[in-house]
């Protein structure tokens, strides 16, 4: 992962050993996701992906699924990701949002939704907000993250 000259945030904001922690994890889902034959995409999303982060940002990432209803019926992703504890999880409109905090306290929020999260024509409003505020497609394989930005922009 390559952000803002290859930092994810405010250089003089966020201490290296958090800095270090936040790339461990982005990395970690970017692999599993490209491992996952029902995952279409995955977008860092917010602070992180606009280079803005600060030392109380959290890690923000949407998940795009051909089957995104078992994410809820079956955790072992969570466990598979060792994300930390689970705080909270919350409906988005299509999408599922779960936090979880790590031993050190970084704050990881996984929202997963389909594939249809990310359709152009038009683009959903509150797609548009999320990619908008800031949006890095980390995982990408038929390139509809990249229209979806390219059609926000």
């Amino acid at each position: 992962m390559k952000l803002h000259g290859g930092r994810c945030a405010d250089p003089a904001g966020v201490a290296p050993e958090r800095e270090a922690e936040t790339r461990r994890v982005v990395d970690r889902v970017t692999r599993w996701a490209g491992n996952r034959s029902d995952v279409v995409g995955l977008l860092l999303v917010g602070s992180c992906a606009r280079g803005t982060a600060r030392p109380d940002s959290d890690v923000d990432l949407v998940v795009l699924s051909t089957a995104p209803a078992k994410y809820a019926e079956d955790g072992g992703w969570a466990r598979e990701l060792a994300l930390g504890e689970a705080i909270g999880v919350a409906e988005r409109g299509p999408v599922t949002e779960w936090r979880y905090a790590t031993a050190s306290g970084l704050e990881v929020e996984v929202g997963v939704g389909p594939a249809h999260w990310a359709r152009t024509d038009p683009v959903d409003a509150g797609t548009r907000r999320v990619v908008t505020d800031g949006a890095v497609p980390l995982y990408d394989p038929a390139g509809i993250l990249g229209a979806l930005i390219r059609a926000c922009g």
